[in-house]
């Protein structure tokens, strides 16, 4: 019952043999040359050939930045990797002896949370992956919800913000702009040109010539006033977000993940209070739970191994 996940990054291609609990039983990782896409296959092929010998693997997932399309086949577009309406599948299958799922990466390890970690108790989540940019996951009724064009999900370009900050995706306003680690570093740069609690922030870019999200990180777990209170700033556009999302997608827990997570309760706290202070009807409306990731770095194989195996044993 064993499955291969393979999580293909900007910087690096990790791979795991996994088994039906979401254990990883070996790995493999190396560097991606995203400007090179045949070579990032031949990668992809020797890493997947190599886990498997001597095993019995029923299938293998792929899991990408980008939108992939509602068969799980084709990338439309890949923002690391220059895939465009790039037949991903269909070229690892005729070079692979089994047969192959390609997913959005986000998608994949919101799964493996709902399978394997945070959200194993429920039935309908929402993941937020806080990183460079923000990724997301829905999880509907037991369900991974992929929308009509295999597209869905893109909540880092939820709208917050009328005529907000420009973002990459060509709209104005996403939560993109307001609640991923970019956004973190932006605001603590505001903070320490504005001196006062950003003094810490200041001393740090001073020392290094920039602020970095490490030395972000390190300060908030200090408890640094400045660092922490860019951390509430993106915590609350990330909670009033949640009460949008709420309102049309009801789920019982917001899971989060990314570097930015690793703040815990620091970060929960002022997404919670914004869910709240926005979330609709509220003291008639349920309130959704709020949890830190699990998986961490193993979220995106496992995810992508599961679904692999899944959609073989359901076909």
């Amino acid at each position: 019952m064993h499955a291969i996940g393979i999580d293909i990054g900007g910087t690096k291609i990790a791979a795991a043999l996994v088994d039906e609990f979401g254990t990883i039983i070996r790995s493999d990782r190396r560097p991606t040359t995203a400007s090179d896409p045949r070579g990032i296959e031949d990668a992809v092929v020797e890493m997947i050939t190599g886990l498997a010998e001597g095993e019995e693997v029923v299938a293998a997932g792929i899991a990408a930045a980008g939108f992939i399309d509602a068969a799980q086949s084709v990338v439309y577009y890949g923002p690391n990797v220059n895939w465009r309406h790039e037949p991903l599948r269909a070229t690892l299958e005729a070079r692979l002896d089994m047969p192959i799922l390609i997913e959005n990466d986000a998608n994949a390890a919101g799964w493996a949370e709902f399978s394997f970690g945070a959200g194993q108790m429920y039935s309908d989540m929402v993941m937020l992956t806080i990183g460079t940019g923000v990724g997301g996951a829905i999880i509907s009724e037991n369900r991974l919800f992929r929308g009509g064009f295999g597209c869905a999900a893109e909540l880092g370009h939820l709208r917050i913000v009328p005529n907000g900050r420009s973002c990459g995706c060509g709209a104005q306003g996403c939560i993109e702009q307001y609640g991923s680690g970019r956004a973190l570093l932006r605001i603590a740069n505001e903070l320490a040109d504005a001196g006062g609690i950003g003094q810490g922030l200041a001393a740090a870019r001073k020392g290094k010539g920039k602020l970095t999200g490490k030395d972000v990180g390190r300060l908030i777990q200090d408890g640094d006033n400045g660092a922490l209170a860019a951390l509430r700033q993106l915590g609350s556009s990330l909670g009033q977000a949640c009460a949008s999302l709420a309102a049309v997608l009801d789920p019982q827990i917001f899971v989060f993940g990314g570097g930015v997570a690793d703040a815990g309760d620091l970060l929960l706290d002022p997404i919670r209070a914004a869910y709240l202070e926005n979330l609709p009807a509220r003291g008639y409306h349920p309130e959704a739970e709020f949890a830190i990731a699990q998986l961490v770095n193993d979220a995106g194989v496992v995810g992508a191994a599961d679904l692999a195996r899944k959609h073989v044993f359901t076909k």
